[in-house]
């Protein structure tokens, strides 16, 4: 049995994953909810309850962190939850998988970053993170994180979904806080899931952090002409927006304060070297054109919904 702590595209992901591999599943939320299979029981609960989640891991091989926070709630919300999946594991003598991310290491020179890159983050959601990886790797547990650029597929929330998907579906020149033509990594939701799974079962992985198999680079720009040529639609204009914009709006909107904090991710080259994992697992990252057309079925279906 595996738990799982999170239903969003991660979570369900790696559900789904596991039940197709006729393995049981026990997935928790705040409301239950959850992918519909046999194999999968869905489980309201607080995830910040170490006693209620100690219970449900009862049984379990790895507990998997597949949860995520209002980003604005960070640093109230991340620290209990980390620390009651930590007890849980420990109880049930489980791994502990951590879905991660690259806030840790801060800006670097060139903007590469490798598993031996410093965490050397001084922003608070870096910190965050510095403090959930080593509390996990002093909790007792075996552990492993895999650690990802932002995300692309269906359900996927980031500047994809939340800056190009707006202005296609209005018709409109699409304003992203970035620099366009900068090198980015984004990863496809679908290999989070599959390197967390690999990893967890996977001796070699234990007491380290690995870097989930990404596709080469690409500018949010060419990123936003590969979707509009796959989709068959006209290309997109796409102009950057000036960085002291998002700063400026952080002074009285929540959200624009935590996005300008990481603002250096946009505004510069930002790649993801996840060459360790490919040669030690033997894993390797799905083709671009795989989220892509994932995420425009997905918007398909959602512009059908609301007609």
């Amino acid at each position: 049995m595996h738990l799982v702590i999170g239903s969003g595209p991660i979570g369900s992901s790696v559900a789904g994953l596991l039940a197709e591999r006729g393995e049981r599943v026990r997935i928790v939320t705040r409301s239950g909810s959850g992918p519909e299979h046999p194999l999968i029981e869905r489980v309201a609960a607080d995830a910040a309850d170490a006693r209620r989640l100690t219970e449900l891991a009862d049984g379990a091989e790895v507990v998997y962190n597949c949860a995520n926070p209002k980003y604005t709630e960070w640093t109230e919300k991340w620290f209990p939850m980390n620390d009651a999946m930590i007890a849980a594991a420990k109880s049930a003598s489980a791994v502990y998988a951590i879905t991660g991310n690259l806030y840790g290491y801060g800006p670097q020179p060139g903007g590469l970053m490798t598993e031996s890159t410093p965490l050397a983050a001084t922003g608070r959601k870096g910190r965050v993170r510095i403090r959930m990886w080593e509390d996990a790797l002093a909790g007792g547990v075996r552990t492993i994180e895999a650690r990802a650029s932002d995300y692309l597929g269906a359900g996927a929330v980031g500047i994809f979904s939340s800056v190009l998907l707006p202005a296609l579906d209005k018709g409109r020149t699409a304003w992203g806080p970035a620099d366009i033509d900068a090198p980015h990594t984004f990863t496809y939701t679908g290999d989070m899931a599959r390197t967390l799974v690999e990893l967890a079962r996977d001796e070699r992985a234990w007491g380290r952090a690995w870097h989930v198999p990404s596709p080469a680079p690409i500018s949010i720009r060419e990123l936003a002409d590969r979707y509009c040529d796959l989709t068959g639609r006209p290309r997109l204009k796409v102009r950057g927006m000036p960085r002291f914009v998002m700063r400026a709006a952080g002074v009285v909107v929540p959200m624009a304060r935590e996005m300008a904090e990481m603002d250096y991710q946009f505004y510069a080259p930002f790649v993801l070297d996840s060459s360790l994992t490919e040669r030690t697992f033997g894993l390797t990252a799905t083709d671009l054109e795989v989220p892509l057309r994932e995420t425009a079925a997905s918007a398909a279906v959602t512009a059908a919904r609301t007609m």
